[in-house]
């Protein structure tokens, strides 16, 4: 049981991982695959940036809380995900954004999954 909780987590790492290098390598596709327009400039450069960093950085956290056995590891990438849904609502109650509920949703998910399954996960604090 324990194996599959580790695949089951493993999975949105790798996908995260996957749209993050994405940004980095075809930035036209990963903005199409978020609905989002490839801005140009400043905003183009803080784009791939920052939402590939984003990512990157989510997936390499799950990753590393499953490698090193830390439930630490696994907080972050949970509040990211969590904030992310929280925006995605301020966006749409405030500002006029379409309402995205599948990405709330599976942010939502992945979060909970994280924060569930961090301590079954962990050998250490």
């Amino acid at each position: 049981m324990l194996k599959l909780l580790r695949i089951i987590v493993a999975l949105p790492a790798i996908l995260f991982l996957i749209i993050g290098l994405q940004w980095a390598v075809d930035p036209a596709a990963a903005a199409e695959s978020l609905g989002m327009p490839l801005l140009d400039g400043l905003g183009r450069s803080s784009q791939i940036a920052d939402t590939g960093a984003l990512f990157i950085a989510m997936g390499l956290m799950i990753l590393s809380g499953l490698l090193t056995g830390r439930k630490t590891w696994f907080y972050a990438p949970a509040l990211m995900l969590f904030s992310a849904a929280a925006l995605r609502l301020i966006a749409w109650l405030i500002h006029d954004a379409a309402f995205a509920p599948d990405m709330i949703a599976v942010e939502i998910v992945v979060a909970c999954l994280l924060l569930i399954s961090s301590p079954k996960l962990a050998d250490k604090q």
